[in-house]
């Protein structure tokens, strides 16, 4: 499966600074330390809708990590997938009468479009559910060398304590997991469990559904490890970072995590496992599910700049839950305006120590607020100085045009 077409990252003098992440595991925000080439995966969109603007606030937030790494010297190994066949797909695809495969198609096609407007630099390997499903094969076969796999009416299901170190990533409770278990797609109630947090790795063919043979008998993988197997097929363990939405934390990284200890040996599977936190409207959480979604496609079809619908993301620390409202657009529109009228400037104030702070905020933990505030210090001391004479800077606005591109993905 092919990715989106690459924006161009201008070249900034000096080098960037090392990375520090929250991690959800340990609850601290830590140095993240990378060889020459860093190593990220981020979960993908379950294809059956279009982009909304939770989606875009997760994918801008591990572009910045990317853009940072860059800017640090490193390159970067970057891994995302497409569940692009699932329960919530197929349930669409009945819905409106579509052929599932036509759904999944169109529906990553406009969020690589999505993606490619919001300047979001791509994954190295794009890999679908689908053609990951001979590496499902292998790690299931893996775990069940490990005595890990357990057949429930012949569907097979994962046993979440053979790593004992299941529930270190997320932290929470087991009546909290059982609790968000069965709302985020576990089956905790199933007859015939041996646990009820335990997760499915392959399920036999059901009538009417897709399928696809496997040592298993015909059907198709559970959710969990599909990323696993993506992940370790093409990164291998540590990762450096395991990222994804707050609502990926249990059970997705949980699962997973569990199954690539077990299949690999290796812990951890990520060394920081980092989660950006929900965007609501109207006072909930943006899902499909609900229904209260704003869409990127829509925006940008309404005449929405990209670089606009960045800025409002960037607005909000990637951990603060937040709102999408219309305020919040205009206000990114007025900023994105301001900072083109000042790099435009015959006469712009000078760039300063703007790349330095920009930097360093975006070092800290991804603090995006800041990094724009201090773009924005900078463009009002351009306006204030106006034309004045004999403080004329004809590098400052070239600076800051390249370090807003750079850095935070926006075209000025």
């Amino acid at each position: 499966m092919h990715a989106w077409p690459a924006p161009s990252v201008p070249s900034l003098p000096g080098k960037g600074l090392a990375l520090r992440l929250h991690d959800t595991a340990t609850g601290e925000v830590r140095a993240t330390a990378p060889g020459p080439v860093a190593r990220i995966y981020v979960c993908g969109i379950t294809p059956y809708d279009a982009t909304h603007m939770g989606h875009a606030a997760t994918y801008v937030t591990f572009d910045l990590v990317q853009r940072v790494w860059l800017d640090a010297g490193h390159d970067v190994d970057y891994v995302q997938n497409v569940t692009d066949v699932d329960d919530p797909l197929l349930a669409r695809a009945l819905e409106t009468g579509d052929d599932w495969m036509v759904l999944a198609d169109r529906e990553t096609q406009l969020f690589r479009e999505d993606m490619a407007a919001l300047h979001v630099l791509p994954p190295k390997h794009y890999i679908g559910a689908v053609e990951s499903i001979p590496a499902v094969i292998s790690y299931i076969e893996k775990l069940q060398s490990a005595g890990a796999v357990y057949s429930v009416d012949g569907d097979l299901y994962f046993r979440v304590h053979a790593d004992e170190r299941f529930g270190s990533v997320a932290g929470l409770s087991e009546d909290r997991m059982l609790e968000i278990f069965a709302e985020r797609g576990g089956d905790p109630d199933r007859a015939g469990k041996q646990h009820p947090l335990d997760c499915l790795l392959w399920q036999l063919e059901r009538p009417g559904e897709p399928s696809w043979d496997s040592p298993f008998g015909r059907g198709r993988p559970g959710w969990h490890i599909e990323c696993t197997a993506i992940a370790l097929d093409h990164l291998a363990s540590p990762l450096d970072v395991q990222g994804g939405g707050s609502d990926l934390a249990f059970p997705h990284h949980e699962m997973g995590a569990s199954e690539a200890h077990v299949a690999t040996g290796v812990w951890p599977y990520a060394r920081h496992y980092t989660h950006s936190a929900m965007v609501r409207l109207d006072g909930e959480k943006m899902s499909k599910s609900r229904g209260n979604l704003a869409f990127v496609s829509k925006l940008r079809l309404a005449g929405t700049d990209p670089s606009a619908i960045r800025l409002a993301i960037l607005a909000h620390h990637y951990r603060t839950d937040w709102d999408w409202t219309e305020a919040g657009l205009d206000e990114a529109v007025a900023r994105l305006a301001a900072w083109r009228d000042a790099v435009a400037a015959p006469q712009a104030a000078p760039a300063g120590d703007v790349l330095s702070e920009v930097r360093a905020c975006l070092a800290d933990d991804l603090d995006a607020p800041g990094a724009l505030a201090a773009i924005d210090r900078w463009a009002e001391a351009a306006r204030l100085r106006g034309g004045a004479a004999g403080h004329e800077d004809a590098t400052a606005g070239p600076v800051v045009r390249d370090l807003a591109e750079a850095l935070l993905g926006v075209t000025l």
